[in-house]
């Protein structure tokens, strides 16, 4: 496992199971994970978050994979099911939010330089497998705010230094879209107010990654700066 500084225990508990510990500094969400697949002792990897684990019946599609050669191609996807407080969403823009995590480290790997919403590429055919990879990705409503404001800078300054921008129309329409697609068009509505809930927040990520491209068009910042205080004075920071 890879770890950056974590102090809630984690490195304690991967000790205690027998985990090989990388501790590295926090580069990014991509080139994090792919420190951790070159440091690989085997050809093929599982990536895994830590607020992600593998059902019983993945457990056993990727067992038969590997018994069998993995004679499928380069790598393997599989359906992502989210808990979201106290439901499981299986409808809308959350599932089946298939996700490549199982592949040959020689034929692939986090590539590309997004370091956020980073994805697997393999040199080679993707198979699908049978399961769930279970994912628990918030602790409350205040924590996937937060992530997701982060989220949507980083998209905004990846996109605002690849030369895309944000025109009038993706400011009003995107958001909009976003919620309508996965809420009436993918079914959203069908997992209750939890698939409202997830369908405005998600909604509100593209209207904050919009808004934040659209002011670094402009030369304007989109977090708040360390103010700098008179000579001999520390520096301060809004709160």
């Amino acid at each position: 496992m890879v770890d950056s500084g974590s102090r809630d225990g984690t490195l304690d508990i991967a000790r205690r199971h027998g985990a090989r510990i990388l501790e590295r500094a926090f580069t990014g969400y991509r080139s994090q994970k792919q420190a951790a697949v070159d440091a690989a002792a085997h050809d093929w990897v599982l990536c895994l978050d830590a607020d992600e684990w593998i059902d019983a019946d993945l457990r056993r599609a990727i067992l038969a994979a590997r018994d069998a050669g993995f004679r499928d191609g380069a790598g393997y996807r599989f359906a992502r099911l989210s808990d979201y407080f106290g439901r499981s969403l299986r409808h809308g823009n959350a599932y089946p939010d298939r996700v490549l995590r199982l592949f040959d480290r020689r034929r692939g790997g986090w590539r590309g330089t997004r370091e956020v919403h980073e994805q697997v590429s393999v040199d080679g055919a993707v198979a699908t497998l049978a399961g769930d990879l279970r994912h628990t990705p918030y602790r409350s409503l205040a924590d996937q705010l937060a992530k997701t404001e982060r989220y949507a800078r980083m998209m905004a300054e990846h996109d605002h230094a690849a030369g895309k921008r944000a025109s009038l129309a993706k400011l009003v329409l995107a958001p909009a879209w976003r919620f309508w697609r996965g809420y009436l068009l993918r079914g959203g509505f069908l997992d209750g107010w939890h698939g409202l809930v997830y369908a405005y927040v998600r909604a509100n990520y593209v209207r904050q990654k919009t808004i934040m491209l659209w002011l670094l068009e402009r030369g304007q910042p989109v977090v708040s700066a360390p103010v700098a205080a008179a000579a001999g004075r520390p520096v301060a920071e809004d709160r």
